[in-house]
């Protein structure tokens, strides 16, 4: 079998099947028109080239290098080779070149976070949230078990309301008269929409972060003040951690849910004083919220501040309603406090969600305003784009970026973030993964098995080689040639690597969907009784006891 595999892109596929090489652009047209070709007549043609590939032996490597994608929806291909030598001798321990790979590129996870744009990444990021978020509430992860002990609580800060909207009240039915179900496009959108702030809403998006970053400065300040204690010496007796997540709602705005905790003076590890308790920081956290506030700033075209105080109206706080539960250990029924399995289940569920999955908005950015065109949004979602791409336009307004977030309706900020002591990384839970995986490697080489045509093995180590941060996917040590395991503190890597696109190519994209569509062979195992396990406890899943006392703010 040849080295190389060379398959064609989707523009001269057709005409290399077909082996009409004298008159490609006949045979293109002929054969990948997706107008006049039925997707049935498409699928059989990619069929037949891959049998062709099977014929010819290629069949078993492109499955197992594909497999090993595990379901990403656009990986990465590149093309390069790395090189690997002994730092001490220079010796050539192994080459690897994607000439040599099956299919030519080497293939590569995307890694997005985004549900819309690839569902197989995005499930493994929000469960790797999911042990983030719980490694910090109840150890674990390189976390201290101890932390469960310690006073935590989970909080929900909304955004204020720029004019009345279609919502769910309680036991009244809408403004309009009206009950709608939880599927009723009208959720979230005005009653009024002549009347409604959209300028408001779009500039409050666009400073949510910088009012997240001044509660937690107040955050600091109330817990010392409660403590009888000066904010500077605060950091010898307690320490604060949290994680937060932002949410989209379906009007568009953005709120925050995030995990707040109190430690001692060196992190989880340590004890917190006697005076920390859940109502001082349940009280902290709802002083917080409600004197934070940011003032818009007026910029020159030159960038620096006009030195004019802004009005009233444009000072930007939170809305009235924060909610503050106190996280428990023991399961939660009714009214009673929130378990650590639920909040980190409802954190990790908005790890992978964006303003496309709540408000019908796009996934990426604009290059032109016109593209609004092509895409199927709600009357309210296209017009707080079209604010935030002409307030984006405006000389005051040019530091805030709107145009490059307008997708994000003027938020710009990140949707999650931590304390650095509140938990592990999702490098290291990265790292452990990819180790895991090694380990399995190796035992089903040593049992005589082989790899899996369906492996989940990332080649991202292989792009990656040499390099030591644990985030970037690097195997814990390497296998030469003849099979010896090396370190990456005695190698010297000498790498190339080179973007050639992302998505795969017809016939590669065909045999994924196969094998996705496979029925997986099963080991065999001893009967065991099944365990039930509640809805709540799977990451992703929502937990409606939450938010329930938080409603839409609606103004008159």
């Amino acid at each position: 079998m040849p080295a190389q595999l060379q398959l064609l892109s989707p523009a001269t596929t057709s005409a290399a099947a077909n082996g009409a090489s004298a008159a490609p652009a006949l045979a293109r047209s002929a054969d990948t028109s997706a107008n006049r070709d039925s997707a049935l007549e498409r699928r059989g043609r990619l069929t037949a080239r891959l049998a062709k590939l099977a014929a010819a032996g290629y069949f078993a490597p492109l499955a197992r290098q594909v497999g090993s994608l595990g379901g990403c929806a656009r990986p990465i291909r590149m093309t390069g080779h790395r090189t690997r030598l002994d730092a001490a001798t220079g010796q050539i321990l192994d080459h690897f070149d994607t000439r040599h790979l099956p299919a030519g590129e080497l293939l590569v996870r995307c890694g997005n976070r985004r549900t819309t744009r690839c569902p197989a990444c995005s499930n493994v990021y929000r469960y790797d949230t999911y042990q983030l978020i719980a490694a910090g509430l109840r150890g674990g992860k390189t976390v201290p078990t101890s932390v469960s002990t310690h006073p935590r609580v989970f909080a929900t800060l909304t955004a204020p309301g720029f004019g009345p909207v279609h919502n769910q009240p309680s036991t009244t039915p809408c403004t309009c008269g009206t009950r709608h179900t939880d599927g009723d496009p009208l959720l979230g959108t005005p009653l009024n929409p002549q009347r409604y702030d959209y300028t408001g809403a779009v500039l409050w998006n666009a400073h949510a972060p910088a009012l997240w970053a001044r509660f937690t400065t107040h955050l600091r300040r109330e817990i010392a003040h409660a403590a009888g204690l000066t904010q500077r010496t605060l950091r010898h007796h307690a320490t604060l951690s949290y994680a937060k997540v932002a949410e989209y709602q379906k009007r568009g705005q953005i709120h925050f849910h995030t995990v707040i905790r109190i430690d001692g003076p060196t992190g989880p590890a340590s004890t917190p004083p006697a005076w920390a308790t859940t109502a001082l920081l349940d009280h902290a956290v709802r002083a917080a919220a409600k004197r934070a506030r940011v003032q818009r700033q007026h910029r020159s075209a030159s960038g620096e501040t006009d030195g004019m105080q802004p009005p009233e109206s444009t000072v930007f706080r939170f809305g009235r309603q924060i909610d503050v539960r106190a996280i428990r250990s023991t399961d939660f029924t009714g009214d009673a406090p929130v378990t650590d399995r639920h909040v980190a289940a409802y954190i990790a569920k908005y790890a992978t969600k964006g303003a496309e999955t709540t408000t019908g908005t796009l996934d990426r950015r604009l290059r032109f305003l016109a593209e609004l065109a092509q895409h199927d949004l709600t009357d309210h979602a296209r017009r707080m784009i079209h604010t935030a791409w002409h307030l984006g336009a405006q000389p005051q307004h040019t530091h805030l970026r709107l145009r490059q977030w307008a997708h994000m309706l003027g938020f710009r900020g990140h949707f999650s973030t931590r304390t650095r002591h509140y938990s592990t990384t999702l490098t290291h839970l990265r790292a452990e993964r990819t180790t895991w995986r090694t380990r399995q490697d190796d035992a089903q080489e040593r049992a005589g098995e082989g790899r899996s045509v369906t492996d989940q093995q990332s080649d991202r180590a292989d792009l990656t080689a040499g390099h030591t941060d644990p985030d970037s996917g690097h195997r814990a040590g390497q296998r030469t040639k003849s099979g010896r395991r090396v370190g990456t503190d005695t190698t010297m890597v000498i790498s190339h690597w080179q973007y050639t696109g992302s998505g795969l190519l017809p016939e590669l994209a065909h045999l994924a969907d196969l094998l996705a569509a496979a029925p997986k062979p099963r080991p065999d195992q001893a009967a065991r009784p099944r365990r039930t396990r509640r809805a709540s406890d799977r990451a992703g899943h929502s937990t409606s006891p939450l938010t329930a006392p938080v409603q839409t703010e609606v103004t008159g």
